[in-house]
């Protein structure tokens, strides 16, 4: 266990964030990681870090808060945390997640509370958000297997065998298991690579996806770009900002969505779980919606703001055959589920995924379809029954993905 969270603790510098010499990493971890937190944090270091802040989280104290605290407290965001995460993104930090949240954690706050803490939070951090979604800041999340999660995902089993199976597929879909993950992690972002860049090549006008409950057609927009695996910040240097990562993804025409989806896989959102839901759209808004589980949950976000949440501001690629898909579980935390199926994300688009997306203002965003909000939520649509066509500008259409894979090669 030890070499291999030396392994994952490297992969998550080098590969993940691509920390540099005399940079500052903001490394942010649920407190029962502390092991992998002092790994890390010795070896950024090694690696010639300036400085490591590190911001513990811990479940149960969040639940505490957001169970009695006053909804004044709620109701705001310290000033202090705000201006303390932007000025570090803003002199050069690096941003590592260590991600491992109980899935169920929040399920009994009620929803004008949790709707209160969303709000304001993302209002505070708009400009923290933007240096990530802009790529001025390298960052990267990967996972824990903190022990609530652990046994959601495991429940016959006891703690210890359920924290360390889900040990093993984390290391398994991170390539963790293999003898050099960092190369092995070069090699999958390669094929990532000649997926977008032949999807940049084709500029399809509209997506079609069709499956069991689902047939929806997403306009992109006009200069749309492709991105997947590593991207590049805006000081030249490349980083992962997710690991796992599997999909490649692009830009929606927030005015051009049409028809009906229906999710795939749990979204668990603020620590509350969506379950078996539909969404239906017209001229890109949702304007109906079915839901079994976690509705409220489900209307808050579609009501998160006036009109951006209700909209889509990502569309997602994932073959079926990827490791977090074979493994088969449901994983119930989105960074891995959105890695083991196709998705679409309700809110806010990447201003990268447009040519000149990041200097582009309000009026412009708008002119060019590019959704503002206040959330970026993905959820999952894809399965092994997927079928994706693309539509050419003159109305041609060729397959994407037949039976949940690429139907072309890589």
């Amino acid at each position: 266990m030890n070499n291999q969270l030396e392994k994952y603790a490297d992969l998550a510098l080098q590969t993940g964030v691509n920390l540099q010499k005399g940079q500052g990493l903001l490394l942010q971890a649920p407190i029962e990681a502390i092991e992998l937190v002092r790994i890390v944090v010795r070896k950024a270091y090694e690696m010639g870090a300036k400085n490591v802040h590190v911001e513990w989280k811990d479940d149960e104290l969040t639940y505490l808060k957001m169970k009695h605290a006053p909804m004044s407290v709620l109701e705001t965001f310290p000033e202090w945390r705000k201006e303390a995460m932007t000025s570090m993104v803003k002199e050069g930090y690096a941003v590592l997640n260590i991600y491992g949240e109980n899935p169920d954690l929040l399920q009994d706050i009620d929803g004008k509370r949790m709707a209160a803490v969303m709000k304001v939070s993302s209002e505070a951090l708009k400009e923290y958000r933007d240096y990530m979604m802009n790529d001025r800041a390298r960052w990267s999340i990967v996972g824990y297997p903190a022990k609530d999660w652990a046994v959601k995902i495991y429940p016959e089993l006891e703690l210890d065998e359920a924290q360390q199976k889900l040990w093993q597929e984390i290391f398994r879909i991170a390539r963790v298991d293999q003898e050099d993950p960092i190369k092995a992690w070069e090699d999958h972002n390669q094929t990532l690579r000649n997926a977008r860049e032949y999807l940049n090549e084709k500029k399809y006008k509209e997506l079609h996806f069709t499956a069991e409950g689902t047939d929806l057609t997403i306009g992109l927009t006009e200069g749309h770009i492709w991105h997947g695996g590593a991207a590049k910040a805006t000081d030249g240097v490349s980083f992962n900002p997710n690991i796992p990562t599997e999909e490649v993804f692009t830009m929606p025409h927030k005015y051009k969505v049409n028809g009906t989806v229906a999710s795939t896989k749990p979204l668990s959102f603020q620590g509350q779980l969506i379950e078996n839901f539909t969404l239906t759209f017209k001229d890109g808004r949702v304007v109906d919606y079915t839901c079994e589980k976690g509705e409220e949950a489900l209307k808050n976000l579609l009501e998160a703001d006036s009109d951006g949440a209700a909209r889509l501001g990502e569309v997602a690629l994932v073959p079926h055959e990827s490791p977090v898909s074979q493994s088969g579980l449901i994983f119930f935390n989105t960074l891995f589920d959105e890695n083991a199926s196709c998705h679409i994300a309700l809110g806010k688009a990447y201003p990268t995924n447009i040519e000149g997306g990041s200097d582009m203002d309000e009026a412009a965003m708008d002119a060019n379809g590019v959704n503002d909000s206040i959330v970026h939520e993905d959820f999952m649509i894809g399965s092994e029954k997927m079928n994706i066509d693309g539509i050419t500008e003159t109305g041609e259409r060729e397959a994407i993905f037949r039976n949940g894979t690429w139907a072309f090669k890589l």
